[in-house]
């Protein structure tokens, strides 16, 4: 048995270390990010710790065989121990054993290296581990029907494929004019005024749609100033809406325009009560399509949270903000896989009316798996 560790700047370029010396049978103990150098404490940089290991059992496929080589990897770890009188070296056996056996809790998480180092990357993207591990199963579920071992070079274009495939039945339609009022929640500093001055300049532009501002956003002074001051370069009707009375008046006033566009207050999602002002704020009777907007900067476990709290207004797509403020794009999949909903637009910047996109199941595998094996 060979054990090292690896230390490199990310998880590609360890694993490309981990091949090299031990070869495409290798295992992965342990990763985790850690920080090294600096002055005093500043100026860290992030590495990734790779802890790899070469037994001379080979590592099998699937779930059930790996289940039966683990008490062999044990009883090897457990032959060294007895082998070894070095009081110090026993007891890094013992911790590499008490790895192993909680290793082996998760859920496959071992898989041949080639196959290791695209799971560990789509971790790296943030992909959900119950999706990351599903879209290996998959793909090494076709690799074994097809009688192929799949080369590096070969699995970016393998994975895309089953990305895609699991997006067949999401929805990517964008604002479709199916209601007259649109409505944009979310919480607060996702760049929703913004994003609503965007999708109005294309409903303009590219449309030649009559639409009409909305605002219920009566916290922030700010805001209200930013909606005017799009709502003045496009040449649109705002309308602010200190009360349900307000609203209702509103909507009746812009009749005549073919969309009108509400935006909401953004307040912190973890407090209940915002919802509950949202619903005072807006006629929710009145027939509506609302889009809730996030960040792809937020934390994964936020942006499930954030839309969660929001669920019950019935969400029908997603927009995400600041993609390019990110190299990590794995909420996108887990929103749309977890959720079963689609991505209505993503925005790339602060342009009016530029740097908004419409998205597709091939740009989305694009994004998740399109940096693999570049590092």
């Amino acid at each position: 048995m060979k054990m090292k560790k690896y230390i490199a700047p990310t998880m590609p370029e360890a694993m490309k270390q981990i091949r090299k010396e031990l070869g495409p049978n290798a295992v992965i103990l342990n990763s985790q990010e850690i920080q090294q150098g600096g002055f005093m404490g500043l100026f860290k940089k992030k590495k990734i710790e790779v802890v790899a290991v070469l037994d001379s059992v080979p590592l099998p496929a699937n779930a059930e065989e790996k289940k039966a080589v683990l008490p062999k990897l044990t009883d090897s770890f457990s032959s060294l121990q007895e082998k070894n009188a070095n009081a110090i070296v026993i007891n890094e056996i013992k911790q590499l054993k008490k790895m192993m056996e909680y290793q082996a809790e998760k859920m496959k998480t071992h898989y041949p290296i080639q196959y290791e180092e695209m799971y560990q990357y789509l971790l790296y993207q943030e992909v959900d581990p119950t999706i990351a591990q599903k879209i290996m199963d998959l793909l090494i579920e076709r690799h074994e029907k097809a009688g192929i071992s799949a080369e590096l070079k070969e699995m970016k274009q393998d994975t895309n494929k089953v990305i895609k495939d699991l997006l067949e039945n999401i929805s990517f339609k964008g604002i479709e004019y199916e209601k007259k009022i649109i409505q944009f929640v979310g919480p607060t500093g996702v760049g929703k005024t913004t994003t609503i001055a965007k999708i109005a300049a294309n409903m303009i532009l590219k449309d030649h749609k009559k639409v009409a501002f909305i605002t219920t956003d009566t916290y922030r002074i700010a805001a209200i100033e930013q909606l005017k001051t799009y709502a003045k370069i496009l040449n649109i009707p705002l309308e602010v809406a200190y009360s349900i009375s307000d609203y209702k008046l509103a909507v009746q006033n812009f009749q005549e325009y073919d969309v009108i566009l509400v935006d909401t207050a953004g307040r912190n999602f973890r407090d209940q009560k915002y919802v509950r002002e949202l619903e005072k704020s807006v006629d929710i009777h009145i027939e509506m399509d609302t889009y809730l907007v996030l960040s792809l900067t937020a934390k994964p476990q936020d942006i499930t949270e954030i839309f969660d709290q929001f669920g019950h207004l019935f969400i029908k797509e997603v927009i995400f903000t600041k993609i390019d403020e990110t190299r990590q794009y794995g909420s996108m999949l887990n929103i749309m896989l977890d959720k079963q909903i689609g991505i209505a637009y993503i925005t790339n910047g602060q342009d009016v009316p530029d740097d908004l996109l419409q998205v597709t199941p091939d740009q989305i595998a694009a994004f998740i798996v399109g940096d693999f094996g570049d590092a």
